[in-house]
């Protein structure tokens, strides 16, 4: 009887340490799931920057004041009837 006992206590211990320190154990799993929850969080920035990106891409392909704007800022253009001026500071003296 002590025999078995002294059996079944050994394969509770090997399981244990199987469920601690193994392979899947619970260390295993909580790093995981750690390494999910950052992915999940990339993924959501990721997502939404290209949500802006894709607003972006409709509002060029469907309006033309998006296409003017970004020719003002990033161009310098200006409209036929505008005109432009450029107001230089004046330099420091010495």
């Amino acid at each position: 009887m002590k025999w078995i006992i002294a059996i079944l206590i050994t394969l509770l211990l090997l399981l244990q340490y199987k469920l601690w320190l193994g392979d899947g154990g619970i260390p295993e799993v909580l790093q995981l799931e750690e390494e999910l929850a950052q992915q999940q969080q990339q993924r959501d920035k990721l997502q939404e920057r290209n949500r802006g990106l894709d607003a972006e891409v409709s509002d060029l392909k469907k309006g033309l004041d998006a296409i003017e704007e970004r020719a003002r800022s990033e161009l310098g253009m200006i409209g036929k009837d505008e005109k432009f001026y450029q107001i230089i500071p004046p330099a420091k003296k010495p």
